[in-house]
């Protein structure tokens, strides 16, 4: 589902649609993917001020990232991005996926710049991490694939209590911003 060959217009589609949501009243417009397969018999959308998220757990396994898809209301003033952090935080509601975040985790701060999600936790997310290379690597890529999601994220720049860390856990490097990566996902790439 990469969202290939969008460009500028679609970033256009995207301003014009929130501004004529925004001047109808409504808090927030629903955003999110669409497949291709949607034949419009899916269960109906959200509703005015509720965003539909698609947000990625671990499997019982821990093989593979698995889709779970959500609608939720936003809180005022609380950005798509910001929505898809505190359910990642929230965790799981489906049966067979597991947290990827770890307990006690706090969103402090996100900021987007030049399509990078700069996200920062507070020091809990690397306190309080069970550790593993897997584990790690699932953390990572549930929050980078979550928010790329949203066309206008590339990439995410992990950061805890304001500054670049090196690791979370010790295994994968999260100095530099981390791209999505389809690979992990059940039926990814």
């Amino acid at each position: 589902m990469r969202r290939q060959g969008l460009g500028l217009a679609a970033v256009w589609v995207l301003v014009v649609v929130v501004a004529a949501g925004l001047l109808s009243g409504c808090s927030l417009l629903p955003f999110g993917p669409r497949s291709a397969e949607d034949d419009g018999t899916a269960a109906p959308g959200p509703g005015e001020g509720e965003v539909r998220l698609v947000l990625y757990f671990g499997d019982s396994q821990a093989m593979y990232l698995e889709p779970e898809e959500r609608v939720v209301r936003a809180g005022e003033g609380e950005s798509y991005a910001e929505l898809v952090i505190r359910e990642l935080i929230a965790g799981p509601r489906e049966a067979g996926h597991s947290r990827t975040i770890p307990e006690g985790t706090k969103l402090l701060s996100l900021d987007i710049v030049d399509g990078i999600a700069y996200v920062d936790f507070s020091r809990e997310f690397q306190t309080n991490h069970p550790g593993g290379s897997a584990g790690e690597l699932f953390t990572i890529m549930s929050v980078v694939n979550s928010l790329t999601e949203d066309p206008s994220i590339t990439a995410v720049q992990f950061l805890v209590e304001g500054r670049r860390i090196e690791t979370i856990a010790g295994h994968i490097d999260t100095t530099g911003p981390i791209e999505r990566d389809e690979s992990l996902i059940r039926g990814g790439e």
